[in-house]
């Protein structure tokens, strides 16, 4: 029926080198498991993308240097988010408007 031996000890050998192996793969599947978990948790916890963010500068005080919509791949690491009131504003007093996404078009500012 199978390709097993016959003897009691090669069996034995099988038996737990078989269990060694499935312990193995449950470890695996736990750690797979829990990260997912923590994917799906980190998902849920992550805060909304802003409307709007506005890039800041090196130096005292952080000087705003470019607007950009909230879902823009080039801003920049130093950020903080705005609202529509205060990215009109910025614009308005002459800060740059990314080249990437546009945050002037879309609020109706053009410089």
């Amino acid at each position: 029926m199978y390709d097993l031996p016959s003897d009691l000890p090669r069996l034995r050998t099988l038996r737990t080198w078989t269990a060694m192996w499935v312990a193995r793969i449950d470890e695996a599947i736990a750690a797979a498991e829990q990260q997912e978990r923590e994917k799906r948790q980190g998902g849920e916890r992550r805060p909304p993308v802003p409307d709007w963010i506005v890039e800041l500068g090196i130096g005292q005080g952080a000087p705003p240097s470019e607007i950009h919509a909230g879902y823009c791949h080039a801003a920049g690491k130093r950020r903080r988010a705005i609202d529509r009131d205060q990215a009109r504003a910025l614009l308005a007093d002459g800060i740059r408007a990314c080249s990437h996404c546009r945050p002037d078009t879309d609020l109706g500012v053009l410089g």
